[in-house]
């Protein structure tokens, strides 16, 4: 008996099946058949069998009644059994594939839908492996993700950063659970360059591997110039421009923590003497600079989401013109920004709407020299814009 014979049926409504064949993931609440199948009768993360208004199998998901994504694909195939031989061949293909991109071992290894395994996010560092389970469904799955990641790639130590606001929205606890040894902090390497961070209490799970190819650019924009580095946290964009070249960079960050670890990965990789940190808010720290007369020939712009969610979008947006004016003004003449978002509501045109804006606003004149955006350890799922969201712009500043 296929496992579709042992599961209960979620029905879609007439003509809600289209964006689901076309190859989207995720089924909204109001695509559902609640008379057919009403959401409360499931239990936060069961298994379905999602079928059409026709009784027509589209495949497995899980299911959460208290969401507005009210389910997840985790196969189109009905017969493909959810356990821990499933978990081995997701975790093998997306192993593979850093592999053969990437070669060093620090990197995503899994980047949720777009590796096909919704709601969950694997880090790898070297020997250590860092989880973030997100969702009530990969939440009911987690002992065969255990036992599959056991024998996929045995890790010394693994961290479970179950403390993220995604799982709030699912109903879960936040926790931090640690398996095996891990160490307070850890190294990565980043082209030719050792980083140490923590895996407990750094930001995310503790490296920002999306923005590594964008940090390679560094390199034509950088040589004798001075650097100013906005949200620097562990130093990983100013440590790259000091060893590319750079005369000196500041690096701003209101943690006190993020900072000590940018000074430790500025002594580890000999640049310590070119560095200055600065604890503090971005944004009062741009005015406080400005005032003082200070520019620079490279300000890089690097902040957390400012549009977590659809409704922060015109809050965010604001944040995003106001952040980029107040560092343009910064910037030699000439000289240059590098700017960034990783909202993944402010599509690419919005955000280079927002640089023009800023410019206008700050009577300085940029011209586009290079568009970036996440790496190939965090895959774009074609079919679902939400996984393409980091935006990374390479600006020249005149005027």
């Amino acid at each position: 008996m296929s496992m579709a014979g042992t599961l209960p049926t979620l029905r879609l409504r007439p003509r809600e099946d289209r964006r689901l064949r076309a190859g989207h993931p995720w089924i909204y609440s109001n695509e559902v058949d609640t008379r057919a199948t009403p959401l409360k009768a499931f239990a936060p993360g069961e298994l379905a069998v999602v079928v059409d208004a026709r009784g027509r199998a589209l495949g497995l998901a899980y299911v959460n009644p208290r969401t507005l994504i009210a389910a997840r694909l985790l196969t189109r195939r009905t017969d493909t059994p959810i356990d821990r031989r499933f978990f081995v061949q997701r975790l093998t293909r997306a192993l593979r594939l850093r592999d053969l991109c990437l070669g060093r071992p620090y990197y995503r290894w899994v980047h949720a839908e777009a590796d096909d395994l919704p709601g969950l996010v694997v880090d790898r560092y070297g020997e250590y492996l860092v989880l973030q389970v997100n969702t009530a469904g990969m939440e009911r799955l987690r002992p065969q993700l255990l036992a599959a990641l056991e024998e996929v790639l045995p890790a010394r130590g693994l961290v479970l950063r179950n403390d993220g606001a995604a799982r709030a929205l699912e109903g879960l606890p936040g926790e931090l659970e640690v398996r095996g040894t891990v160490p307070e902090r850890v190294l990565l390497e980043e082209d030719g360059a050792v980083f140490e961070t923590s895996l407990f209490r750094g930001q995310k799970t503790g490296w920002f591997y999306d923005q590594a190819d964008n940090r390679r650019r560094l390199a034509r924009y950088v040589h004798g110039r001075r650097v100013l580095d906005l949200f620097g946290y562990a130093g990983a964009w100013s440590i790259q421009a000091l060893r590319r070249g750079a005369r000196e960079a500041l690096c701003v960050d209101s943690s006190a923590t993020a900072l000590e670890l940018a000074r430790a990965n500025a002594e580890r990789n000999g640049v310590a003497d070119r560095l200055v940190v600065h604890e503090g808010d971005a944004f009062a720290t741009l005015r406080a600079l400005e005032a003082a007369g200070e520019r620079f020939d490279l300000v890089i712009a690097d902040p957390p989401a400012f549009i977590p969610r659809r409704k922060d979008l015109a809050t965010g947006t604001a944040a995003y013109v106001r952040l980029n004016r107040l560092a343009l003004r910064l910037v030699a003449d000439p000289g240059f920004l590098v700017t960034c978002s990783c909202s993944h509501h402010l599509s690419l045109e919005a955000f280079r709407q927002v640089v023009r804006r800023a410019a206008s606003q700050a009577g300085r004149r940029v011209r586009l020299l290079e568009t970036g955006h996440q790496g190939p350890d965090h895959p774009v799922h074609p079919a679902l814009p939400e996984s393409d969201y980091l935006k990374c712009l390479y600006l020249h500043v005149t005027g």
